[in-house]
Formats: C-alpha cells, sequence, structure tokens
C-alpha cells in the first residue's frame, strides 16, 4: 500500500464513522435549535482549524486559501456546505434522520452524473443503469412521504456540488476548511447577536452548563470530518471515496430505525431496496472498471 493509500483509507473511514454517528450529536442538542447549532458550529469550527494549522505550521497554504483565484471557490464551498449543515440539522431534529440518510446513499450517483454534465465524462452502461434504479427509489420514495424528499435532494446536491470544488481547489484541506468557516463566520454572529436580543437574559451558549461544553464541541466534531474528506478526495480515486461513503449513511439509517424510532413501512423498503440495488449495481461496475484498468496497465507496461 502507498503513502496516499496508508493516509486516505483511514482518513476516509474515520470521516464517515464521525458522520454517521452526527445525528446522536443533534438529536442530545435538540433543545438549542437548528440555527442556533449552526452558528455555533461555524463559530467554534474558526479556533479549531487555527489550532489544527498551528500543529502543522502550515501558514503558507492559509496564505495562498486567501488569494482571489482560490478564495472565491472557497467562498462557494463554504456557502454550500453551511447549507448543508443547516439542511441536515433542521432534518435530524424534525424527524428526517431517515431521509437525510437517502441524500448521502444517493449522492455518489449525483457524483457521477455531475462528472457527466461538468467535466463531459462518459456513463458506462452499468452507471446508467444505476442511476435509473436510483431515480425509481426516490420516486417511490416521494411517495412513501407523500412528497418530493427535498430533504435528501438538496443534501445530495450541495455535497456533491462542494466535493467537486474540494478536488479541484489545490489547497491543504485545514486552510481551506478555515476560509470556508471565516466566509461565514460575519452570518453566523450576526444571527446571534439578533437571536441574543430576542432572548430573555441575551442567551449565547444555549442553556449554559453542559450546553457550553458541548456547542463548544461542536467545533472540532464539525472540523475533523471535513479535513479527514478533503485529505481523502486528494488521496484516493473518486470512486474508492464514494463507495466508502456507504458507511455514513448507513450508520444514520440504523440510528434512525432503532434509536429514533422514525416509521419505516413497506414502501419505505422498496425504495431503500431501489437505492441499495443502485449502490450495488454502481459499485460492481466500479469495481470491474479498476480492475480492468489495473490489467490494462500491467499489460501495458514494458518487460
Amino acid at each position: 500500500m502507498n503513502a496516499a493509500l496508508r493516509l486516505g483509507f483511514p482518513a476516509a473511514l474515520g470521516c464517515y464513522l464521525i458522520w454517521g454517528s452526527l445525528p446522536l450529536y443533534i438529536r442530545a442538542m435538540k433543545h438549542v435549535g437548528a440555527f442556533e447549532l449552526l452558528a455555533q458550529r461555524v463559530i467554534w469550527s474558526v479556533p479549531t482549524a487555527i489550532v489544527l494549522i498551528a500543529l502543522a505550521a502550515n501558514w503558507r497554504d492559509v496564505k495562498a486559501a486567501f488569494k482571489p483565484a482560490n478564495l472565491k471557490w472557497l467562498a462557494l464551498s463554504g456557502v454550500l456546505i453551511g447549507a448543508n449543515w443547516a439542511t441536515y440539522i433542521w432534518a435530524v431534529n424534525a424527524d428526517h434522520a431517515m431521509e437525510a440518510s437517502l441524500g448521502y446513499y444517493i449522492n455518489p450517483l449525483v457524483n457521477v452524473l455531475f462528472g457527466m454534465l461538468i467535466f463531459s465524462e462518459k456513463l458506462r452502461p452499468a452507471q446508467w443503469a444505476a442511476v435509473a434504479i436510483a431515480t425509481v427509489g426516490v420516486c417511490v420514495m416521494a411517495f412513501a412521504f407523500g412528497h418530493v424528499p427535498w430533504v435528501a435532494l438538496a443534501l445530495c446536491v450541495t455535497f456533491a456540488f462542494y466535493s467537486v470544488i474540494r478536488k479541484k481547489v489545490a489547497i491543504d484541506s485545514r486552510a481551506g476548511f478555515l476560509v470556508e468557516v471565516v466566509v461565514l463566520v460575519p452570518l453566523a454572529l450576526g444571527w446571534l447577536v439578533w437571536f441574543a436580543k430576542t432572548q430573555p437574559g441575551g442567551r449565547w451558549m444555549g442553556e449554559g452548563g453542559w450546553d457550553v461544553a458541548l456547542l463548544m464541541a461542536a467545533g472540532p466534531i464539525t472540523a475533523f470530518p471535513l479535513i479527514l474528506f478533503a485529505l481523502a478526495a486528494k488521496r484516493l480515486k473518486l470512486s474508492t471515496v464514494g463507495m466508502m461513503q456507504y458507511i455514513g449513511p448507513t450508520i444514520q439509517f440504523l440510528i434512525a430505525l432503532f434509536v429514533f424510532r422514525e416509521p419505516f413501512s413497506p414502501v419505505h423498503a422498496v425504495a431503500f431496496g431501489f437505492i441499495w440495488t443502485a449502490l450495488v449495481v454502481f459499485t460492481a461496475d466500479s469495481l470491474m472498471g479498476e480492475a480492468k484498468a489495473r490489467r490494462l496497465a500491467r499489460t501495458a507496461r514494458p518487460a
């Protein structure tokens, strides 16, 4: 295993384990409110990112990240990840954790579509089949929910765009994350100031006590998986990252089903069956494609 894989694989694994368990933290902070938690996540992510950069003595990349050519893209990725966080926090607290897991299940397939639409990549027949099967699953899920699963679609689209930008911007993951949250800090602070003025006693840190520590912990909980994801995305193939991504939504799905006790009807089972079938087709095709590429590389290598 080369150095890139040795770092990329555990980074991806750690990232998806943290993301998969995130609903437990969000639900524990349900009394705080979605937008208050979002604002605190943004604000406490800044010192977390600075500490990580200081430990790595990587200030040169921070300077490069704030250059206009990179700043405009990192500002956009910051807005996208902020929208993703807001949607996810709201979904978990509104008993839509299962629908949120659906969004991250279909995210790899959305990545494939983006590859076709943005980078003019050609889809193989099996990939088209996977996308078609997943589309049927989303339609069935819309029937099960009684509405278009906009939470799932919003989560997968925002994160797919975020992934595209972070893969293309050649900036260290910690420095890029710092810029993203710095861009969001004025909005977060502005909202907290308004919120404090409208609350009795000027509430800033939840209800005090353990809320203070838990809200401060939102920084590391937010920063670590995103930085690990950026590390993995730059060192692993997009297909490998996509396949490992199933870890996160699977944990989320199990938490929604067995911990939060969200409803799971036969129609839900059919919908998720289509999604899981699409992922099996997609994964099998990706593995066979990589195996074929390795065989071709070996035959093309001079003796």
